[in-house]
């Protein structure tokens, strides 16, 4: 019984593996803290990135017609982003208006009844002609001259590092949104734009 007491004291004096047990327990948060931050650095990468791409392409946007296409500007954004993210999906928008101040405001109506909505055969202001009141006044596409054009490009794609199954509030994919607005060149007249009146639904 003694010798099993001093055996037992022996061992609690000896401290062969403590680094293995303490590297054990600290391995997985500091994993966790690696790849989160690798994460965030790719996230933040891949915003820069497509900015910069917008940038350039909203610059060429203004130039008058003989300038690139919108489906050449659209594909040199994707393949800046496809070089870092080839299997990113890239959904292109473009909007046009008469000024920087119409930029995605809505369309004026008069609120009848007080209740900040546009309803009840309320009138308002048709300014892209489709119709119906719309809380983005804007017409789709890239305008004429002098019109300011809202450029906007949204990426999204499946993490490259496994940060979501650690994390499991975290999603697996990633949304990344970027948008720029320029004046298109005053090559020619601007085109007037004259709201028609429309009635709430």
């Amino acid at each position: 019984m003694r010798r099993a007491l001093l055996s037992i004291r022996r061992l609690r004096r000896k401290d062969d593996g403590v680094a293995a047990v303490e590297f054990a327990i600290l391995a997985p948060v500091l994993i966790v803290m690696l790849v989160g931050l690798m994460d965030f650095g790719l996230q933040v990468y891949t915003r820069s990135l497509l900015h910069g791409a917008m940038q350039t392409a909203s610059r060429d946007s203004a130039l008058e017609p003989g300038g690139p296409t919108a489906a050449q500007m659209d594909a040199n954004v994707t393949s800046q982003v496809h070089n870092i993210m080839p299997s990113a999906t890239i959904t292109f928008t473009r909007s046009n208006y008469e000024n920087y101040s119409d930029v995605a405001q809505p369309e004026i109506y008069t609120d009848s009844d007080g209740d900040g909505e546009c309803n009840n055969g309320e009138p308002f202001e048709d300014m892209n002609g489709n119709g119906f009141w719309d809380a983005d006044m804007g017409r789709s596409g890239r305008g004429g001259a002098s019109d300011a054009v809202l450029y906007q490009a949204d990426v999204s794609y499946t993490r490259l590092l496994p940060i979501h199954r650690l994390i499991t509030s975290i999603p697996a994919e990633v949304s990344v949104r970027s948008a720029t607005v320029l004046r298109n060149q005053p090559y020619d007249s601007q085109a007037r734009r004259e709201p028609t009146q429309g009635f709430c639904t």
